[in-house]
């Protein structure tokens, strides 16, 4: 390789430049492997011992608009790395030396008064640190069950020995020597105080794994008092269920446990926190707690085990009474009377409230019930057509709610119920989408025409066409304001005129004669429908709305004219007399 090519690669930081260079394992053989009580303090200033780090470091600040090259990412992920175990050793370090001198009454029994320690006991780490202390048996014996065992042994002739104590492969040396040090604590709460939640589970973990029982005690004590995170909650369940406490941890998860006699309850508790935001008087409260709840429900499915499908039924039936309620009173008012806009107000969000329960049942795969119960609603969809649309459109949200469910395959229910919900409550929402979709700011308009196109082609072709046939006229008439489920119509033509499926039964009221119409600028014949009742319809409609929806028009001549041809289709068109049927 040339040299212009490596000093290339050395700007581009794939080759360090050895000016530059750091050995994270140089650095730490500067620092001494093996503390105790006695032993002198590592350097004041991590700076002063690496020249090479401090220079590294003052290179970067002196360069801040300088974009770090791979191999200075590397370089700083190492001085990172690097790092902790510098730290960890000052702290170390620290601990010894609170150790051998507390400072002010109650942090621990005189180092010096207890006289020269008779036990070495040496921590080693999985990455071969290794402290040595010298520390008292009486200590270790009073206050761990694991010591006062190793401890007790004596030679043959009876005699104590001079003990050495070694354990090895810890995961943390510092915590270790920290839970040796709270062993010469008098006031182990005080000591605590201020720790922050992953030490003191460090601290629990190493109390129980020497047997060191008031350790253990005053660290579930800490645990118990503390406020925890979310995090840290997961983080306390999962060390107490590794640890063998038995009941020592009961008091410490009461905060996330429940006895089996709440959890029975939890029913009456859902009953109870639906019912209150559905009768809350507050709006914008009503709205963020709705918010609040459906969020939390949707968070773990596994949650709805606990609400009984008769639970949200019945706040269901509660909400349509008192929206028949409503309805009945705002059709009888006068001006002497109750303030309308109150009452309208009542509509809107009993309704609002109905479909929040109706989202929840979808949510849980348990509505099929509800269309039938919606279906049914025959008395409701009379006075529903009684009120200005203004106040009534949020009803209708309901059925497009449903029919978005039901196309999307989230509710299962026979074509019967699904010809009878569009049957009840059709006309209502093709009278209510204008204003749906622009006073709901929630309402997805191409969601909602998406979701009743599917619903309408689950449906047999016979019902499909009078569906459609009807939509057809509507649609011509009212435009925007009406659904465009133009979609649903081409599927439906082309299923009634063009993929023509035989079938035992009769079928003649979607048969049409056929007929061979030449086509004399290809030089052959094409299929064209002729003489059918149902096209004569279409045709008349089609004419009638000429200037009233151009795009539509342009439309429906594309959709015609895949079934036949453009000249076909004016000829057909021509012969219709108006309000009449095809001479042809």
């Amino acid at each position: 390789m040339s040299t212009r090519e490596v000093s290339a690669m050395i700007k581009q930081g794939f080759i360090s430049d050895q000016t530059l260079s750091f050995s994270p394992s140089r650095t730490a053989a500067t620092l001494p492997r093996l503390y105790s009580p006695s032993s002198s303090p590592p350097p004041a200033s991590t700076q002063q011992s690496h020249p090479q780090l401090t220079e590294s470091i003052r290179h970067s600040h002196a360069q801040p608009t300088h974009h770090p090259t791979l191999f200075e990412m590397m370089s700083q992920e190492q001085i990172h790395e690097a790092n902790k175990p510098i730290k960890s050793q000052s702290r170390i370090f620290k601990l010894l030396s609170d150790f051998r001198n507390p400072k002010g009454p109650g942090n621990g029994l005189s180092y010096v008064e207890l006289g020269p320690g008779d036990v070495r006991l040496t921590v080693v780490g999985k990455d071969g640190f290794r402290v040595c202390m010298d520390v008292h048996k009486k200590i270790l014996a009073e206050k761990s069950r694991f010591f006062a065992e190793k401890l007790a042994r004596k030679d043959k002739e009876n005699r104590e020995i001079l003990h050495t104590v070694e354990i090895s492969e810890c995961d943390d040396v510092e915590v270790y020597v920290e839970t040796v040090v709270l062993m010469y604590c008098e006031d182990l709460k005080k000591r605590l105080l201020g720790e922050d939640l992953d030490r003191v589970l460090a601290l629990l973990k190493v109390s129980a794994a020497v047997m060191f029982d008031t350790g253990i005690m005053s660290c579930l004590e800490h645990l118990e008092a503390v406020p925890w995170s979310e995090d840290d909650e997961e983080k306390v369940i999962s060390v107490l269920g590794e640890l063998d406490l038995q009941d020592s941890a009961a008091e410490v998860l009461q905060r996330v446990t429940s006895e089996p006699s709440t959890s029975t309850r939890a029913d009456d508790i859902f009953l109870k926190l639906l019912s209150g935001v559905l009768q809350a008087k507050d709006d914008k409260a009503r709205r963020e707690m709705k918010t609040v709840i459906s969020r939390l429900l949707k968070e773990d499915a596994s949650g709805y085990d606990n609400v009984s499908k008769d639970t949200l039924y019945s706040l269901c039936h509660r909400c349509l009474s008192s929206l028949i309620l409503c309805l009945s009173e705002a059709t009888g008012i006068d001006d002497s009377r109750r303030d309308r806009g109150v009452l309208m107000a009542e509509i809107a969000r009993e309704a609002d409230n109905l479909h929040w329960i109706v989202d929840i049942l979808i949510d849980k795969k348990i509505c099929d019930e509800f269309v039938k119960v919606w279906a049914d609603q025959k008395e409701l969809a009379i006075l529903h057509s009684k009120i200005p649309t203004m106040y009534r459109h949020e009803i209708s949200r309901i059925t497009a709610q449903l029919c978005i469910a039901i196309g999307r395959g989230l509710i299962l229910v026979p074509k019967d119920t699904r010809f009878s919900l569009l049957s009840t409550w059709l006309e209502a929402l093709y009278e209510d989408f204008g204003w749906m979709k622009r006073a709901c700011r929630s309402v997805d308009r191409k969601l909602v025409e998406d979701g009743l196109s599917q619903t309408i082609l689950t449906l047999p072709l016979l019902q499909q066409q009078a569906i459609l046939l009807n939509w057809f006229d509507r649609f011509l008439n009212k435009g925007a304001d009406c659904p465009n489920i133009q979609k649903a119509f081409e599927i439906w033509w082309r299923r009634a005129f063009i993929r023509q499926y035989s079938a035992e039964q009769d079928s003649s009221h979607l048969q049409i004669t056929v007929c061979d119409y030449p086509n004399k600028r290809k030089g052959k014949n094409v299929r064209c429908p002729a003489n059918s009742h149902t096209l004569s319809l279409l045709m008349s409609s089609f004419m009638s709305a000429v200037g009233l929806s151009t795009r539509f028009t342009m439309d429906l001549s594309r959709v015609l004219n895949t079934t036949f041809e453009a000249d076909y289709f004016v000829k057909v068109a021509k012969a219709i007399p108006e309000g009449g049927e095809s001479g042809y």
